[in-house]
């Protein structure tokens, strides 16, 4: 008998799970089909000669980068301005999503704790959870242009913006991520007459402030990238003073500005892992 046989059954010739893989693929572009063809997704487009031509053009106008002194001083203005709109707008957004989140959670519920919870509660939290919706569903480009006529071009605008849209994303997700953890320490404390503050401090807060921390330096992240695209709009920053390069065909300009971006973005992203480490 031929015991490598038995040791080492033969490699199949070919892919046992090919029939569904296949099934598969033809089920998604059957789908993703009628989806591109409604969005007009032509991408052999950008390799005609035509295409190709002015897409030679626009990146030979970014060589060679500018580099003038005041021009410098000037990026690296907008850079800090850039950095301050989207912290400040983090902040104003703490201060709209913790309330709300607190409000919203079903584990510092009193009257859930015997059972199910009270008719007048249980409207306040879906009323608020509803009021975290239609914060985040509202893009931050569009509360920028709405706040830009308000207040006016500049910064403010753009802080207000970000504090609105991230208020209601960071209040929906801490909702969900103090709602999703163990919550018998703080119904524990609930039960034996401490106050909603106390079991969210001892009960809640400590096995998911790891979570909350990474969210958050997550959600800074976003915001920087976001302050930039809301200078589009007018609301100040590295972002306006880019769109004023591009319509004035800077290419010099654009290829600078767009280099110190991508070296915030990198500097962001290295300080929020540095802060996630820090704090696990």
């Amino acid at each position: 008998m031929n015991t490598g046989a038995l040791r080492h059954p033969p490699a199949p010739e070919r892919d046992p799970a090919w029939r569904a893989r296949l099934s598969w693929t033809v089920a998604a572009l059957v789908l993703l089909w009628p989806l591109g063809v409604a969005t007009e997704f032509k991408p052999w487009q950008l390799f005609d000669e035509r295409s190709r031509a002015v897409t030679g053009h626009f990146l030979a106008s970014f060589l060679p980068p500018a580099l003038g002194p005041d021009f410098l001083a000037l990026t690296a203005r907008e850079t800090w301005r850039t950095v301050a709109m989207a912290t400040a707008g983090l902040t104003l957004a703490l201060l709209v999503a913790w309330p709300l989140a607190l409000l919203s959670v079903r584990a510092l519920s009193i009257s859930a704790l015997r059972g199910r919870m009270a008719t007048l509660p249980f409207v306040v939290r879906q009323g608020l959870r509803f009021g975290l919706i239609v914060l985040r569903s509202v893009p931050e480009l569009v509360w920028a242009l709405l706040f830009v006529r308000v207040v006016g071009l500049g910064p403010t605008a753009g802080v207000l913006a970000i504090a609105l849209t991230y208020g209601g994303m960071l209040g929906k997700v801490y909702a969900e991520i103090l709602d999703s953890g163990e919550a018998h320490a703080a119904q524990a404390l609930l039960r034996n007459g401490c106050g909603r503050m106390q079991a969210f401090w001892f009960g809640l807060l400590p096995q998911n402030a790891s979570e909350l921390v990474s969210y958050t330096i997550y959600r800074w992240e976003c915001a920087i990238r976001s302050s930039v695209v809301l200078g589009f709009v007018g609301a100040g920053g590295l972002g306006q003073q880019l769109d004023s390069s591009m319509k004035m065909f800077a290419g010099g300009e654009v290829s600078t500005m767009l280099l110190v971006f991508f070296g915030l973005v990198a500097l962001a992203d290295r300080l929020s892992g540095w802060l996630r480490k820090a704090l696990a």
